[in-house]
């Protein structure tokens, strides 16, 4: 019984530490699964697989740990959200689950391959980030042109949402979408749909073929687009 209580507070310390270590550099980066959160998805996973040990023969450690994969998903869900046109919170939901991993590791008393797997983890979220924002800022190619243009649409306020969802579908599919926002006119019923987009090289007969498809929709008094730069982008 003491051999049992020493084993569980040992697994269950280092848990707190492993996923303490991995939620301090999430709360330092004011994500929405911190400190604590990590901290407790390690503990928890920590505490079922010990609760398994507790009981030679009647269930497997590892099968435990199968149901904590799929148990963490309700947490990954909760904070993976859309914003706009960017979906966030997928590096969070990610680090999460991998608490939980290292969580089970601890469980089982498998210290040092819970310290090597919590120190990758942190790896990852220190040290990748800086490689990730390289890369996007570097273009496609050396040879690359960048064409970008603004749409206006305006249209009666009942009909802004219909005619945004019929933007983001017709730009969606060649276009990349930089911004889109709808502007209430002054002292009319009329809402303006702004939407900025780039391309890869001039797409002037696609824009109109757009402009002019939802210029035609009821209710729209005004539709067009200009074409704003095109720059050489150098590799």
């Amino acid at each position: 019984m003491f051999e049992s209580l020493i084993h569980t507070a040992l697994s269950l310390g280092a848990a707190f530490l492993l996923g303490g270590l991995i939620g301090f550099e999430r709360q330092w980066r004011q994500r929405l699964a911190g400190l604590r959160t990590n901290t407790l998805v390690a503990i928890g996973a920590a505490t079922f697989v010990v609760f398994a040990g507790l009981f030679p023969g009647e269930g497997s450690p590892t099968r435990v740990a199968a149901q904590i994969v799929s148990g963490i998903g309700f947490l990954g869900a909760g904070i993976i959200f859309k914003e706009g046109l960017n979906v966030r919170g997928l590096n969070t939901a990610a680090t999460l689950w991998c608490s939980a991993a290292i969580g089970a590791m601890c469980g089982a008393g498998f210290y040092p391959h819970a310290v090597v797997a919590a120190g990758f983890v942190i790896a990852v979220n220190l040290l990748l980030r800086p490689l990730v924002q390289m890369i996007e800022r570097q273009p496609l190619s050396s040879t690359e042109l960048e064409s970008r243009y603004d749409i206006s649409i305006v249209c009666h306020g009942e009909v802004e949402a219909h005619i945004r969802a019929l933007l983001l579908r017709d730009l969606g599919s060649s276009l990349h979408i930089q911004a889109l926002e709808s502007v209430n006119i002054e002292d009319s019923n009329r809402v303006e749909v702004e939407a900025s987009v780039r391309a890869d090289d001039r797409q002037d007969r696609l824009l109109e073929q757009i402009v002019g498809r939802l210029s035609l929709e009821p209710l729209v008094t005004s539709a067009k687009w200009r074409f704003v730069t095109g720059e050489q982008n150098v590799g």
